[in-house]
């Protein structure tokens, strides 16, 4: 069953063997906790003078990322966002988020 909104815009083809190319990128499989590669850093740039914990390098599904977004901010307390490939906890939690990212798994997991 197609969406009739991925085909807007598109022209008609008569080829039968048309295949309609739907526009995004193909999410990668969520790499095993002992494998991701996480970087956590003190972000204070564009955000009027606050600093945030940005946690940067997770290979996998969004679901997955605003999963360990949510899980974080739970345990620290706070506000924050997972998107784009990053995971923003609002203040800096560094040491803690650290802790607790190798506490679940996470072994390569650095501070940048």
């Amino acid at each position: 069953m197609s969406d009739w909104k991925d085909r807007l815009n598109v022209v008609y083809s008569t080829n039968p063997d048309f295949k309609y190319e739907k526009e995004g990128e193909e999410e990668q499989d969520t790499l095993p906790k002992e494998k991701q590669a996480l970087r956590i850093s003190l972000d204070k740039r564009n955000r009027k003078g606050k600093a945030v914990t940005l946690i940067t390098g997770f290979i996998g599904t969004a679901e997955d990322m605003e999963a360990l977004g949510k899980l974080l901010k739970v345990k620290c307390g706070v506000g924050g966002s997972a998107k784009d490939g990053e995971i923003i906890i609002q203040g800096d939690f560094r040491n803690k988020i650290l802790e607790l990212l190798q506490k679940e798994g996470y072994a390569k997991t650095r501070i940048i």
